[in-house]
């Protein structure tokens, strides 16, 4: 059945690759960033919609939902993938610049479209939730203190939301990628791309459609039995 799904974060890498895989699934896909020439270069590209929220400002995304809404249709389905990175060592950290900003866009973001959305979801008795989280996320990471606590954190709010909605025909799940191309990894150098591809068994680097694959399944009617779950998608990676 088709349904209209909103992708955080929709227009570049993973999250393009689920809104692209969203959309040939048969839903109405809308995407939301906050950078007016990302949307408007998606949208053309494309032809999915996109509209301007800054996920980690309630406002903003009351705001924009409303408009979402208003101009395409109630939301069925969420996937938060929005994020950033901030890296540097714990004990060097800015507290504003590199902690708040990640924890804000990594995993405050996810309460306020699920605060914002939810409700709707509930009242029409069905909705999807997929959170991205990361490997990262389940075993911790050097140098990412920030960002392995948002994605730490959004795995553990996941599992809270999944209980409270699970009567209401609301799923709520995680996907928590390991090593994926992206833009970025693949301006890495290539000894160290070869030396991660060492420690993956499946022997390759993940693709953003890997991600997408996993989050399709979990948005259709046929994942409506699972609720809770955080999905390891890491070629072997990390087995937890």
């Amino acid at each position: 059945m088709a349904r209209t799904a909103l992708i955080t974060g929709g227009t570049r890498g993973i999250g393009a690759s689920i809104a692209k895989a969203l959309k040939a699934a048969g839903h109405t896909v809308v995407t939301v960033d906050i950078v007016d020439e990302q949307l408007a270069s998606f949208e053309s590209e494309t032809g999915i919609r996109g509209f301007k929220m800054d996920v980690s400002d309630f406002d903003s995304v009351q705001s924009a939902v409303a408009q979402i809404e208003e101009a395409v249709a109630p939301i069925d389905i969420l996937v938060n993938n929005a994020g950033i990175t901030r890296d540097g060592f714990m004990h060097k950290m800015d507290p504003g610049k590199q902690w708040d900003a990640v924890i804000k866009v990594n995993l405050t973001s996810v309460f306020n479209t699920c605060r914002v959305i939810a409700p709707g979801m509930r009242d029409r008795g069905f909705g999807r939730i997929v959170n991205i989280s990361s490997m990262n996320g389940q075993r911790g990471q050097f140098g990412q203190s920030n960002y392995s606590a948002a994605k730490a954190g959004m795995i553990g709010f996941t599992k809270a939301i999944a209980q409270e909605l699970a009567n209401k025909g609301i799923t709520a799940n995680c996907v928590a990628p390991g090593f994926i191309m992206t833009e970025m990894t693949a301006a890495m150098p290539a000894e160290i791309l070869d030396a991660e591809v060492k420690k993956i068994p499946m022997g390759r680097i993940g693709q953003p459609d890997d991600i997408a694959s996993m989050t399709t399944f979990l948005v259709s009617e046929e994942a409506g039995w699972v609720t809770g779950q955080v999905m390891s998608v890491n070629g072997g990676q990390l087995m937890p």
